[in-house]
């Protein structure tokens, strides 16, 4: 490991990359209330200015994996569409399998420019989370809690919020529901057997109702669906805990933009599409780890440097003052004083863990599991 990596890897760079982001989402979640005046009077002006503060809190995240590990993103699409991509509004449907795919999901809308006002489709529970939940509320985020008797109607009305937003967006929607593991997998089969629908070998099942509402309710506001199937090179399974150690990965990631108007607006046909496109996203699978590369051309869309000069912003802005608290603090050599430098560390220590934590798969929602009551 060089010097650089070996830096990435302390824990004292950890500490100032959760302090930075957890003060200015503070900051930002703050001034995101204030702008509640402005609804009223404006919904639209609203709309635009928090699309602008929760750019500065998602793109932290962002910069992490773009600039701080450097990961590399390989698209592989139809050069005839790759004109379009940024320019319109889409819903994007992505494999859920790795700890990191929203991080992939949030570049691809990055290197677009349309990070600021995408969207996903979101478990109620995110709602309630300082800072990432927050944002997501005042970006009207489209909430859901998996038991779609009393999802139907919040997620329309959420959805059809959204058909005068002033902003181009991304829909991100995993419609697996939750992300892939064997046991989950060997279940979702299981279902899908007793359905009479074909067996997926590198997917879960898709949830198609939540789908076909979403679809049905953004017609002729989004112009497509972004076919996304997301791949890392030499089997890595990147976490992000190696992002935040600064470890570099490279991901694969396939898009086929498929015209909104070939998606049936039929619930049934748009479950069947919905089924038949699991089918190709599997089998474009199956080409990846037997060749190693997905069809189409491969092309490295630039990186923006806004993710980057956003955080250095909130760095300059907020270090200083944190440096100075902590050197006050050890300089005045009191018992009490260094002891409570020490439990500073340790609640930062499990806060930065625990922030990892809840992106482990091992971790993840049961939502899929066999003790789940859910039907599927």
């Amino acid at each position: 490991m060089d010097l650089a990596g070996l830096l990435k890897s302390q824990f004292p760079c950890h500490l100032i990359f959760c302090y930075v982001f957890i003060a200015s989402g503070l900051i930002i979640n703050s001034i995101q209330v204030c702008t509640l005046l402005l609804w009223p009077v404006s919904k639209q002006l609203f709309r635009r200015i928090n699309c602008r503060l929760s750019y500065c809190i998602s793109s932290q995240l962002v910069m992490l994996l773009e600039w701080w590990s450097g990961t590399e993103c390989t698209l592989y699409t139809d050069p005839r569409d790759y004109p379009k991509y940024g320019k319109e509004s889409a819903i994007v449907v992505l494999n859920h399998k790795f700890e990191i795919d929203f991080l992939c999901g949030w570049t691809l809308a990055e290197r677009f420019g349309l990070l600021p006002a995408s969207k996903v489709l979101a478990k109620k529970e995110l709602a309630y989370v300082p800072i990432i939940g927050w944002m997501w509320y005042f970006l009207e985020m489209v909430f859901c809690k998996r038991k779609w008797e009393e999802d139907r109607k919040t997620v329309l009305k959420s959805l059809l919020n959204l058909r005068d937003y002033p902003e181009k967006f991304f829909f991100l929607i995993h419609c697996e529901g939750t992300r892939f593991t064997e046991k989950k997998h060997q279940i979702s089969m299981q279902v899908a057997k007793a359905k009479g629908l074909p067996s997926l070998k590198y997917h879960l099942l898709p949830r198609t109702k939540g789908f076909a509402v979403t679809v049905r309710s953004l017609r002729n506001v989004v112009s497509a669906v972004y076919d996304c199937t997301l791949n890392f090179r030499n089997n890595e399974n990147p976490t992000l805990l190696g992002v935040l150690n600064g470890k570099k990965y490279h991901s694969d990631l396939y898009v086929r933009r498929i015209p909104l108007e070939d998606v049936p607006e039929d619930e049934d046909k748009c479950a069947a599409w919905l089924h038949k496109l699991y089918q190709e996203k599997d089998a474009f699978q199956e080409e990846y780890y037997r060749r190693g590369v997905f069809p189409e051309t491969p092309m490295a869309p630039p990186r923006r440097p806004w993710t980057l000069l956003n955080w250095l912003f909130w760095a300059s802005l907020l270090l200083y003052p944190f440096f100075r608290f902590l050197v006050s603090m050890v300089s005045s050599g009191s018992s009490l004083t260094l002891a409570s430098f020490v439990l500073v560390f340790f609640v930062a220590s499990v806060g930065v863990r625990w922030m990892i934590g809840v992106t482990e798969i091992d971790k993840g929602s049961a939502y899929g599991n066999a003790d789940n009551k859910q039907k599927p």
